[in-house]
């Protein structure tokens, strides 16, 4: 066992975090598929329960080997994998499918290994990279607003309006993001508000086509709205199903749950193993689970500012904040939505919820803020052997 932790560098509390919500997340998706197991026929819920395994097996490896990659390399790798995001996200367009019923065409078929892939994930993760990057190479620089629009900003627009007929939340999400890690990493707030402006313009302009052309996109524009109606209407209607159903989850919870796997409603709710999965949670672990979660989410929080703060190089910090926030992010929303603080969105709960895609693409981001911090640990064993000429003799012997 000693011999595994050397070859892990990186913020240990980041891997035991992680570890902890991973090994947390086969309970809830152990038990929600037992509804899964009844709608599709199968009868056999350790069907589920191994593909959540392999899953998060495979996230893990790609964690690890990720860290093991100097972050430095990212800069460039962000540069080269923009237009393979961007090709892809084009694929989805024309060849996307639907999952389970869900809207729109979000993912490819990977034909090797028959698995489906969500490029809007990887599109995000690369996309944020790229941002710092830019941003690193700008720092202490002055620019116009002229200068950044090629370099910066048409690379995420062109990304987030590929991602939006498709999937309006994530896109929401990560340009809220992208204004996040522009603003922290010291782009001019003037010019942020130009690009809102013009983002908010843009907006409208698509809205005003999806309608004049329904058949382009059917039904997407509608959902939007229905969503956000529903959310501020009073009446319950045919829309509100899956949040009042949440809602009875959550009530029946109470202070310490109905117990592991003794959910009613995750018979009743759609998608109760990835989107609405903490409100199963919270029935079944009650609102000792639910916090529990929020703890840990915070907690993680805590531990990539640390990381961020700790970094040696502008990138460094950039990048640990640039693919760590939205992971806190959507969590965050995923709970609100749950709780009726959110409208639905459809954003599943990082390293929780099933699903291969979200699970690997956390864990790629995991290893990239891994990377960062084992940079930092590296130079730290570095400079105590320095200070100890003794370990430096008994190295040399």
């Amino acid at each position: 066992m000693q011999n595994v932790f050397q070859h892990i560098k990186g913020d240990r509390l980041i891997w035991a975090i992680i570890s902890l919500l991973a090994i947390f997340s086969f309970l809830p998706v152990y038990s929600a598929a037992s509804n899964l197991a009844y709608t599709s026929g199968i009868g056999n819920t350790f069907g589920y329960f191994l593909k959540h395994f392999m899953h998060l097996f495979l996230g893990f490896a790609i964690m690890y080997g990720m860290h093991k990659i100097p972050y430095r390399y990212f800069r460039g790798l962000s540069i080269v994998m923009m237009p393979v995001v961007i090709g892809l996200l084009v694929l989805t367009i024309f060849q996307g499918k639907t999952i389970d019923g869900a809207n729109a065409s979000r993912w490819i078929q990977i034909p090797v290994v028959g698995m489906s892939f969500q490029t809007s994930t990887l599109a995000a993760v690369v996309l944020m990279v790229y941002v710092a990057r830019y941003l690193s190479r700008i720092k202490d620089k002055t620019i116009t607003f002229k200068e950044s629009i090629l370099p910066l900003w048409l690379p995420v627009f062109v990304v987030l309006a590929l991602i939006l007929p498709a999937n309006f939340s994530t896109t929401a999400i990560i340009f809220a993001m992208v204004l996040v890690l522009t603003f922290i990493g010291g782009y001019p707030v003037r010019y942020l508000l130009a690009i809102i402006g013009t983002a908010i313009i843009a907006f409208a302009f698509f809205v005003l086509i999806a309608k004049a052309f329904p058949s382009l996109m059917p039904n997407r524009i509608d959902t939007w709205m229905n969503r956000v109606e529903s959310f501020s209407n009073t009446e319950v209607t045919e829309a509100d199903y899956q949040i009042e159903k949440a809602k009875i989850a959550i009530a029946t919870g109470g202070i310490q749950g109905v117990g592991p796997g003794k959910s009613v409603q995750k018979n009743f709710l759609p998608q109760s193993a990835s989107d609405f999965i903490y409100a199963i949670i919270v029935e079944e672990y009650g609102l000792i689970g639910g916090v529990f979660l929020l703890i840990m989410y915070s907690w993680l929080l805590f531990r990539i500012v640390i990381v961020a703060q700790n970094a040696d190089t502008i990138f460094g910090k950039l990048v640990v904040l640039g693919v760590g926030l939205p992971i806190i992010f959507q969590a965050l929303i995923n709970m609100a939505v749950a709780v009726e603080l959110f409208p639905v969105t459809g954003q599943t709960l990082p390293l929780i919820s099933s699903g291969g895609t979200s699970i690997w693409m956390s864990c790629l981001a995991f290893g990239i803020i891994l990377s960062v911090s084992a940079k930092r640990q590296e130079q730290k064993e570095e400079l105590e052997k320095e200070d100890n000429p003794l370990e430096i003799l008994s190295e040399a012997l």
